[in-house]
């Protein structure tokens, strides 16, 4: 299963202190520029999807909607997480490259890529 992949990266960056999670802790590291790539859950509310879309959109930072609630907080060893921040170039490079190579829409926002 994909998801696997992503989500263990996303777990070695929780163990690299590199993660910020929940929604204030993910904003603060938006605003503050640590957050190198977000991670919105799919089951997020919209109010919640568009803000980080928008804010991540204005402070050049690559989101991406993907797992579930559960899925996430797991992967970093909790309970539920609706959103998380990758605070890692190196390991933000490696999800977001996974992200990419998904067909099954992995949605992103955030700086333009050029290809």
């Amino acid at each position: 299963m994909k998801k696997d992949s992503i989500l263990s990266l996303v777990g070695i960056a929780k163990k690299a202190g590199k993660i910020a999670a929940g929604e204030f802790q993910t904003e603060n590291a938006v605003k503050s520029g640590k957050a190198s790539l977000v991670i919105i859950s799919e089951e997020a509310s919209d109010n919640t999807k568009k803000k980080f879309r928008n804010m991540c959109t204005f402070y050049e930072v690559p989101a991406f909607f993907y797992g579930t609630k559960e899925e996430l907080g797991a992967a970093i060893g909790c309970e539920f997480r609706a959103s998380l921040a990758v605070m890692d170039s190196g390991l933000s490079r490696a999800i977001e490259k996974k992200m990419e190579s998904r067909k099954d829409g992995g949605s992103e926002y955030g700086k333009n890529q050029s290809s």
